[in-house]
This record gives C-alpha cells, structure tokens and sequence, in this order.
C-alpha cells in the first residue's frame, strides 16, 4: 500500500509514476484526497462535539445544585451525541471506501525503470554460451517421455490438463535441484522456512495479490466454519505475512528466509504449442528466497539476491542473461524487479526461471510490519523476494541443453550427490 502523507503531498507524481506502469490513477487520487479531507472534517467535528458534550455534563450537578431546569441541557446534549454518533458511521464508511482503493492501486516504480512493458525490457548481461549441437535435438517432452522421467498422460489422467507427474529418476533429478537450491541457501546463512500450503485471506492481502487477483487462486470453503483459505501460489505469499502486525528491533534484520512449496496457480497459461509439457502448470515446485530488511539496506538486499539467483543457474551450467524489467512488466506489488531467464533450445528463446524483486515498503503497509530503530523511531521495513528456483522450466532446460546424440542426458555435476549418477539413460 501507498503512503496516503505521500500521495497528498505528491499527488501529480504519483499519477505520473503509475502511469509508466499502465495504471491510470488520475480518479482514484482524486478520490482518495477527496475522501481523506471529508474524514479529517468528520473527526475534527466529532471530536469537538464530544468535548462539547463533556463540557456540558459537567454544567448539569452545577444546574441542579442551583435550581435551573436542566431540560434545555439534555436536549443539547443528546442532540450533539446523535451528530457524534451519525458521524462515527460516516467516517468508517470513508474509511471502508478509503482503504478499498489504497489496497487497489499498485506499487510505485523505482524511478530508473522504463515505462511501458515486455518491449521495453532490459537484458543486462549475458552469461555463458548457448549450446551448439552437432545431432538433430529433441525437446524435453520428448526426451522426458523416452527417458521415464516425466508422465504427462497420468498426470492429466489425475488432475486434468496442466499436471504431470515425476517418475523413477526424473523425480530424483526433481529432488535434487530442490536439495541443491536449500543447500546453496542454507549455507548462505539463510533460514528455512516450511510454511503452511492453506492461507488465510489477509496473506494475499498483505502481499499485494488481494484483493485485485483473488479470482487467480484456487479456494478451499471450511464447511466447519465460515473462512476461506486460498492454496498458495508462490510461497511469498506466506513468508510476506510472517512477521504481520508486528514490531521488530532495528538488531533483527535482516531476516533471511529460504522456502521450499509446491505453488498452485489457476491460470496455467496460454498453451502455446512450444510451451507444451511442464513450462506452464497449475503446480509446480519452488524454492523461495524472502528478505526483511531496513530501508537503507534495501537496495544492497536486492542486488544480493540477485547474485544468490545467477549463482544457482550458473553452477548448473546454464547459458542465460538477467533482464530489468520495465515498469509495467513489473508485478503491481512491486518496485522493481530483475528476471533470469535461460535458454530453452527448442523454444527458440528464453524463459524466466527467476523473478528477483524489491517491494520496498509496500508489503509492509499493507501488513503494519514494522520496526524499531535503536533511538525509538517506528517505521515500515522493506520486504524483497526472489526465485531460487522454479523447477518447472529449469527441468527442461536441463535436459534439452545438456542431451547427448544417443538420447540420454548428462547430470549438471552439483547435482550428482544427490542423483547418483552422472548420466540419465534408458534402461
């Protein structure tokens, strides 16, 4: 959420800023400086009303003690408490209005992004060297399906289009990307996280996905009560709300998390015939990098994950580039953000395996997440996520960039510890 003392005293900036971001936010500023002056009149009046009030009942043991017919008093008094009253529900109607539109209107981007959106992003820098065969190659479908490693048509059987299931090695080698990525985080001093795959309402909200997606998740009713979780999408989800109504101490942060979920997604996509298989699916598994951080170490967490995301990608072998984003590509919960992307050979270009992004303070407006400065001061910390990773197209990457001319796929060597083996072949 927006900074509302922000917003009033930048109200031509703010519009601008969101307009890079293909929101046109001129009416909803102009209401939400509307509705912020009628509920400062509302509370200025009320509050004078009740103090007029209370200065009135303190005349009434003076009245009786002095004869004076009080009726003329209470009148005036339960006049002015029904106009109180009156007002306290026209203020938490403008609140109810007021917050609607806060939570609606997305972050602000980071000043040095680009307007506009896929066309104006960014490659930064490119690493390693595509792979260059010298045998006709095929595409990871293919090559999943003749190895035993993946069974789509049982995975569809089970769940419908958008599902597979990992078999024999192909859910070895699964397994040990996920081990490889908690490693590699763990070592780097990073926390591990196994969340809950059931979330209450108010995630979503506090991560900026509610309520304006709420309809791209899938909802499980209670019969037993009347809440309604939601399965999570990405484990950001979760790790955003961790520390929710919370004050911390400036000594607490950074908070580094690693989280490993599966993710559920209603929209699997646009099924384009070179996204077949498992680059698009309704779930998929993640490992998920989340930092807390103070605002002035923002900047440095984000370059920091950053790193941590190009470093896995690059001990797999992978050629790949980083890509700024323009604002617009960016998520509307976010600042910023970088994507990696590596090289699927038979779709001809490159696929995201990586979003690395910079919240600011927003998710933590929307969650009151705070923390404590040495000297008491009490401001929002600044809350960033990325990717470390999406198996779901570093799988296809892995075996279409790392076939051989008779079929089988050489193992990347991090992951042989934990796979066994240096090849994977027919048996």
């Amino acid at each position: 959420m927006l900074d509302i003392k922000y917003i009033k005293e930048n109200p031509n900036e703010v519009i601008e800023r969101l307009k890079t971001k293909g929101k046109d936010a001129e009416e909803d500023i102009a209401r939400i400086l509307t509705l912020d002056a009628e509920r400062r009149a509302l509370i200025s009046e009320t509050e004078s009303l009740k103090a007029e009030q209370n200065r009135e009942s303190k005349l009434v043991p003076q009245y009786k003690k002095e004869g004076k017919d009080v009726k003329e008093l209470f009148a005036r008094m339960k006049e002015m408490g029904e106009k109180a009253k009156a007002n306290d529900e026209k203020i938490k109607a403008v609140e109810v209005e007021l917050q609607s539109i806060m939570l609606g209107l997305p972050n602000l981007p980071d000043r040095d992004l680009k307007s506009g959106g896929k066309e104006n992003n960014e490659p930064l820098r490119y690493i390693g060297e595509p792979r260059v065969f010298d045998f006709e190659p095929k595409n990871h479908v293919d090559l999943c399906t003749s190895l035993g490693l993946i069974d789509y048509e049982r995975g569809t059987k089970l769940s419908g289009s958008g599902f597979w299931i990992y078999r024999g090695m192909g859910a070895r080698l699964e397994w040990a990307l996920l081990n490889y990525f908690i490693d590699t985080h763990i070592a780097d001093g990073y926390e591990l996280i196994l969340p809950p795959h059931m979330l209450e309402y108010e995630c979503g909200v506090t991560a900026g996905q509610f309520p304006k997606f709420a309809d791209e998740v899938y909802k499980i009713e209670n019969p037993t009560d009347n809440r309604t979780r939601y399965m999570l999408p990405t484990a950001e989800a979760a790790l955003a709300s961790l520390y929710r109504n919370e004050i911390l101490t400036e000594a607490d942060l950074p908070k580094k998390l690693v989280s490993y979920t599966p993710c559920f997604r209603r929209e699997a996509g646009s099924y384009r015939s070179d996204e077949r298989g498992m680059v698009r699916g309704h779930q998929f598994n993640k490992v998920e990098m989340f930092q807390f951080t103070l605002p002035e170490k923002s900047d440095e967490a984000f370059d920091e994950l950053v790193t941590k995301a190009e470093n896995l990608v690059k001990g797999l072998g992978f050629h790949f580039r980083t890509v700024k984003l323009a604002a617009e590509d960016c998520s509307a919960s976010m600042a910023r953000t970088y994507d990696i992307e590596i090289q699927i050979p038979s779709m001809q270009g490159y696929k995201e395996v990586s979003s690395v992004s910079n919240a600011r303070d927003y998710q933590a407006r929307r969650g009151m997440m705070r923390v404590k400065r040495a000297d008491g001061h009490i401001e929002y910390m600044h809350t960033l996520n990325g990717s470390g990773l999406a198996t779901s197209r570093i799988l296809p990457a892995l075996v279409e960039q790392n076939q051989n001319a008779d079929g089988s796929v050489t193992v990347p060597e991090v992951l042989r510890k934990y796979i066994g083996c240096d090849v994977l072949k027919k048996d």
